[in-house]
């Protein structure tokens, strides 16, 4: 009989990354299936098994061997000040595909402008434990409590200052608060328990999984362009076009015409369309990808 047993434990995280990370197992070929009420995804490969944590535990459990690998913020990473090896980066959250920032921020008519003027002060945040070793390196004393969640509304009449997590600062100024410093800057990694990591078999499933989540989260930027131009048009057209390397050029029945094709970042379509148009090109298509391997 088969042995069953799958051979990777996969750490995923529940709550604000919970439905971003399972479009994006989708788009690189790993559909998850989960219930409202369950803690355990089902995956098509039975290769996989998982549970969704908490990110901010996921590294702990990662470090301790009861997942093989998982998928959590560099920051908890950082907190926890877990023993993992850091597979790949995968730059997306719940809002968008940039880095956060763990910031300092305090009521714009605060007195407090630098992290010296936080000696003595009250500081609430989540990030408890890597919020004290970057005082303590810059010689600063002070009080840090933990904030169990919203944490903009605890300054000034709880904390002199708090330590939160920002992706483009518009919550900050919406609350009427002002950033002193960045702690910490941070994005979802794909981390991996060390034993796991130097079982060839389990090495190679995990890389396998981050090549595949990696080429998801590049092809979420770009879009495939094809057309076709009159030949003597394409120097010109080569020099305007932004492609990954060099556009795939074929020739045509017509020997006055070739197709092109090749990938472009999608923010630039409403620029090189119009310019392809002008060039003469003829049966302009654009087209979406699912993955991109570089």
């Amino acid at each position: 009989m088969a042995n069953t047993t799958p051979l990777l434990m996969l750490g995923m995280p529940k709550g604000s990354l919970e439905e971003s990370t399972l479009a994006l197992f989708a788009q690189a070929g790993y559909p998850v299936v989960k219930s409202s009420r369950s803690y355990r995804p089902s995956f098509d490969d039975p290769a996989l098994d998982g549970r969704f944590v908490r990110a901010q535990e996921i590294a702990r459990y990662v470090e301790h061997g009861f997942f093989d690998c998982g998928l959590t913020g560099y920051d908890w990473v950082v907190e926890n000040d877990a023993d993992v090896v850091e597979v790949c980066d995968l730059v997306y959250s719940r809002a968008s595909n940039v880095q956060s920032r763990w910031v300092i921020c305090v009521p714009e008519a605060s007195d407090i402008k630098t992290v010296k003027d936080l000696q003595g002060k009250r500081i609430a945040t989540e990030l408890v434990a890597t919020t004290r070793r970057f005082l303590e390196s810059h010689g600063v004393t002070a009080e840090v409590e933990f904030s169990w969640g919203a944490t903009e509304v605890k300054v000034p009449d709880l904390a002199d200052a708090i330590v939160d997590l920002t992706e483009t600062g518009s919550s900050i100024k919406a609350n009427k608060l002002r950033i002193v410093d960045t702690i910490l800057k941070t994005n979802t990694k794909l981390i991996a328990n060390k034993k796991a990591w130097e079982n060839p078999e389990k090495r190679a499933k995990i890389e396998s999984i981050a090549m595949m989540l990696q080429s998801a989260l590049t092809a979420k930027h770009l879009v495939g362009l094809k057309f076709n131009l009159p030949r003597e048009r394409l120097s010109e057209v080569v020099e305007k076009l932004p492609a990954m390397r060099n556009p795939t050029i074929s020739p045509l029945s017509n020997d006055a015409w070739i197709a092109v094709e090749t990938i472009i970042d999608s923010k630039l379509t409403r620029e090189i369309i119009p310019a392809l148009k002008a060039c003469k090109a003829e049966g302009i298509i654009e087209y979406p990808l699912n993955k991109v391997v570089y």
